[in-house]
């Protein structure tokens, strides 16, 4: 319940992010000539898209987490998780980067599902829409970052595709109202809440930086538990013969 809880508010209250994001997609839906039920069953198809691939994403990042998680590496993969949202706010935030050759592919991939929302628009059929729904869920967006460094910190392919699922759900309702009342949403205040989400992807990041520091700060930092071997309490009997006999108490 508590992850539940967690992945919707995160999806809930980062979801005015997208009012400046993904507003423009949303506003754009080629659903205005259809009647308001239509309208509305188009919208939610196109919502049902974009969860579709947020609880893809958690599969394959709670999968990644899982494996960490294992190898016991939690301290790390918290450091390490802050460390990508960071980089994730300066290559998203500079030109120099974005030119960089080394990301080409990254930017090759991300105009590619850019070119195939741009035809898909063009096209005519409510059904196109979950497929518009699937690849806005592909494109790069500091509240989805978020969402993926929550997947990998559950360390479970299945909690992290639960979370990211209900991370969606909980973006659902502010991209109802942008695609049915998003006229009377100002650009100024669409690019005011865009430009303040680096700074929450900022903060959130150095709070997983820290959290992996093993400080013994309480919720903040608190200290990982280490694993404790346990140790065998048999006994080899003097009989000498070759059965073991265990102790039923049990050593660590």
């Amino acid at each position: 319940m508590t992850l539940i809880i967690a992945a919707t508010s995160l999806g809930l209250l980062g979801s005015f992010h997208c009012i400046g994001m993904c507003g423009p997609i949303a506003l754009a839906l080629p659903v205005h000539q259809y009647s308001p039920l239509k309208k509305y069953f188009g919208i939610f198809l196109y919502n049902l898209g974009r969860v579709a691939t947020y609880t893809f994403l958690g599969v394959i990042f709670g999968l990644l987490g899982q494996s960490f998680f294992l190898g016991g590496f939690q301290q790390i993969l918290s450091i390490v998780i802050g460390a990508l949202l960071l980089l994730s706010v300066i290559f998203t935030n500079s030109k120099s980067l974005h030119r960089a050759k080394s990301l080409g592919f990254l930017y090759s991939f991300i105009n590619s599902v850019k070119n195939q929302l741009g035809n898909l628009f063009n096209k005519k059929g409510l059904h196109f829409l979950f497929f518009i729904g699937l690849l806005n869920g592909l494109l790069p967006c500091g509240l989805v970052y978020l969402g993926i460094a929550g997947a990998i910190a559950t360390g479970h392919y299945i909690k992290g595709a639960e979370f990211m699922f209900y991370f969606g759900i909980g973006t659902v309702p502010i991209m109802y109202a942008v695609a049915f009342l998003g006229q009377f949403i100002t650009l100024k205040y669409r690019n005011h809440i865009r430009h303040a989400m680096p700074y929450i992807v900022s903060i959130m990041a150095v709070m997983l930086i820290v959290r992996g520091l093993n400080l013994g700060i309480p919720y903040l930092s608190p200290q990982f538990e280490k694993e404790t071997h346990k140790v065998s309490c048999c006994e080899k009997p003097s009989t000498g013969k070759e059965t073991i006999k265990c102790s039923p108490k049990k050593c660590h």
